[in-house]
Order: C-alpha cells, then sequence, then structure tokens
C-alpha cells in the first residue's frame, strides 16, 4: 500500500475568522482526534483538496507529519474522519482526522470499481448500480484503495453481488454478501402503440357489422309494410 505523508503545523488559533484567514493563505484548518484528545493543525489546501477528491484519500491510510515548534516532528498515523464543503463551490473547508493504531484492525468503507461492462449490457439491457461502496475490516497497513470487479459474467436479468467481490488476504468484508452491487434489467418492450393501433382497426369493422344489422331490419319492416 502507497504511503501517503501530509505535512502540517500546529495552529493555536481558533474560530472562523482564523479559519477564513488560513484559507486565503492556501492552507486548511483540519483537527487530529485521538484517546480523546484533539489538536488543531492546518495543512495545504490544495493537497489535501486533490487527496480527498480524487477518493482514494478519504478511505486511505494518512501519515501526519506535524511540525511542532519549529525544531521537533512527530508522525501520527490517521483516517479521514470526516469533511466539510462549501455547498456551492465545493471548497473544501475542513477535515476531521481520527489517529489508529497500526496494530489494531479498523472497519472502513472501500470504493467498488468495476474494471470490465456486463455482457447483458452489449447485449442491450440497462445497468443499474445499487452499491458502489463496501465496508471492510482489516489492519491499517492492508486497507484496499479499492475494490476490482470484473462484470462481464453478468447477463441480462443477473446481477453482482457482494459475494463475487474478490478480497485480499488480511481483508474481511463486512457488507452483507447478499447485497446487491450492480444488476442488468431488460429494455422496456414498446407494445402499446401497436395494441392502440389494433385496437383503431378493429372499430370500423364493429361499425360495419352494426350498419349491416341495419340494413337487414329495414328489409324486414319493409316486407312486413307491404303485407
Amino acid at each position: 500500500m502507497e504511503k501517503i505523508l501530509v505535512k502540517a503545523d500546529k495552529r493555536p488559533e481558533s474560530g472562523k475568522g482564523s479559519a477564513r484567514s488560513l484559507r486565503r493563505m492556501g492552507l486548511l484548518p483540519a483537527i487530529v482526534y485521538s484517546d480523546g484528545n484533539s489538536t488543531p493543525i492546518k495543512i495545504n489546501g490544495k493537497e489535501m483538496t486533490k487527496l480527498i477528491y480524487s477518493g482514494g484519500g478519504e478511505h486511505a491510510l494518512i501519515t501526519i507529519e506535524l511540525n511542532e515548534d519549529g525544531t521537533k516532528t512527530s508522525e501520527h498515523s490517521v483516517l479521514v474522519k470526516d469533511f466539510q464543503r462549501d455547498p456551492v463551490s465545493e471548497e473544501l473547508l475542513h477535515v476531521d482526522f481520527i489517529e489508529i493504531s497500526l496494530k489494531k484492525v479498523v472497519k472502513v468503507t472501500v470504493p467498488v470499481v468495476i474494471v470490465k461492462q456486463p455482457a447483458g449490457v452489449k447485449m442491450g439491457g440497462i445497468l443499474q448500480y445499487r452499491l458502489r461502496e463496501v465496508e471492510v475490516e482489516c489492519l491499517p497497513t492492508v486497507i484496499p484503495d479499492r475494490i476490482e470487479v470484473d462484470a462481464e459474467f453478468v447477463e441480462i436479468g443477473n446481477s453482482l453481488h457482494v459475494s463475487d467481490l474478490p478480497v485480499q488476504e488480511g481483508v474481511t468484508l463486512l457488507t452483507n454478501p447478499a447485497e446487491i452491487i450492480l444488476l442488468v434489467s431488460s429494455p422496456v418492450a414498446e407494445e402499446a402503440p401497436a395494441e392502440a393501433a389494433g385496437e383503431e382497426a378493429a372499430e370500423p369493422e364493429l361499425v360495419k357489422a352494426k350498419g349491416k344489422e341495419g340494413e337487414e331490419q329495414q328489409k324486414e319492416e319493409k316486407k312486413e309494410g307491404e303485407k
């Protein structure tokens, strides 16, 4: 697993005004939570935004190299606990990290990536995604960046389940194996117009039949009048 290193400095300042000032300087306010304690830090905004929005950083093991007083640094193994972003601009505003032990298993969510298109889609079927990530349990050092799966065998009317996912040694899937990752459904058949046309074609026959019946009745009435 690739080691992700993030350099950080402690920040004594707190509050919204201080956070806005940091962002104007290209820095991002963050907090590291560890054993009930919290340490406010500041990190490079562009680097962290790229890391999280790439999809990997949100689930990956990160090593924070913390500059504490200008001469002393310490390393902290962390995971992203949460992050906030602007609802309009999607600018990353704040990140919460949680420090972990490399010797204890953790529960994390991992994205599922489909590497081959289902055969059913090539046959005209409609692809429907139901699950794009799964929960796993493992040591922090073996957290997978993603789980890749070949879905080429999925035909129309079939589906791919969590139980079909390949996992590496040391990783346990916690998501229900029966959960559906994706399915391929049949295309909707457009038979309604043909049925409607058939109904319209039948209508003149009924009218014609009714008209013939009326003519016969008129002939009978004429005969009765001549008698």
